[in-house]
């Protein structure tokens, strides 16, 4: 089957995701291995943002990276369910090194709208943003959804800011499974997998979930939470106790019940943040103190890598 390769993918990972868009993407999955065929429009308007995935730019000294739709290490990965709008943190990565490396950026913005994605690359990202810190000022800025594996790369800037309609949290991790074996008989197919090592194919979606898989993605999903947690923990500054009872319990949590939990440092817009650094962010070309100013060298090198190397 054309999908199979992903939904296998799906049944054998990790979300750190909201659980309606894991729902959503689910969906997609089973009306596509039921030769349900969607365009590029109809995948986008079922399981991505409907804001427009921008390139990253440069706005006088700020650069603003964007942080928007379904997060996976590499853009690749997920094709096939986020369409041209998922994010991967390899290039989040990429973007960040270039920005803080060049001497015309004084601070790093990360504009982020996403409900989450896949754990891996996740924490990899989180600890470089975390161990940044000290140099060159990165704020990431809730505009409006900072959930699950955004959040955790989100926490590790040095301020966590959150627009008046937005949304932070939903710390937690998902397995989910697909068992195909109902549809499988419906169509008159038999499966048989030849495989070696015990738990080899035990999430395949062929057949049901055995009792020994189900234990073993729960472990998987366990390990991921922790690590979650104690990241969060690590960039916020505070216990995992506070974070796991207090930091919305897997749910998300709206701007200023966010900031007197601690979850987040102030309420206010992507405008507002760029222009506390001296930064008109009005049309046209960025602007500081007034005077009118070309795209920089780091506008041109961030969109060339976009283009180039997605």
């Amino acid at each position: 089957m054309k999908y199979n390769r992903v939904i296998r993918a799906f049944a054998s990972m990790p979300w750190a995701i909201v659980p309606e868009k894991l729902m959503q993407i689910s969906e997609f999955l089973e009306l596509a291995a039921s030769g349900v065929k969607l365009t590029a429009e109809e995948i986008a308007g079922r399981i991505t943002p409907a804001r427009e995935r921008k390139v990253a730019e440069a706005k006088g000294g700020v650069a603003v990276i964007p942080v928007v739709g379904i997060v996976s290490q590499r853009g690749g990965n997920m094709e096939e369910v986020s369409g041209p709008m998922g994010v991967a943190t390899e290039r989040i990565s990429r973007q960040l090194r270039m920005a803080l490396a060049d001497q015309e950026v004084k601070a790093v913005l990360l504009d982020v709208d996403s409900p989450g994605g896949t754990v891996s690359g996740v924490e990899e990202l989180s600890a470089e943003i975390f161990n940044a810190r000290g140099g060159k000022p990165i704020v990431a800025v809730a505009n409006s959804l900072m959930a699950s594996a955004a959040y955790w790369i989100g926490t590790a800037a040095d301020e966590l800011v959150v627009t008046p309609g937005g949304e932070v949290g939903s710390i937690g991790v998902w397995a989910a499974h697909l068992d195909q074996s109902k549809w499988m008989e419906m169509q008159g197919l038999t499966p048989t997998l030849i495989s070696a090592g015990k738990f080899k194919a035990e999430t395949h979606p062929w057949f049901p979930l055995s009792d020994d898989a189900k234990a073993h993605l729960q472990e998987e999903v366990d390990h991921f939470y922790e690590m979650f947690v104690a990241a969060v923990a690590r960039n916020r500054a505070v216990s995992e106790k506070r974070v796991r009872d207090e930091f919305g319990e897997g749910l998300t949590v709206t701007a200023e019940k966010a900031v007197k939990l601690g979850m987040a440092d102030r309420v206010g817009t992507l405008r507002e943040t760029i222009e506390r650094f001296g930064v008109s962010s009005g049309p046209g070309p960025a602007r500081r103190n007034g005077a009118s100013q070309p795209i920089n060298r780091m506008q041109r090198a961030l969109r060339y890598q976009e283009i180039v190397q997605p």
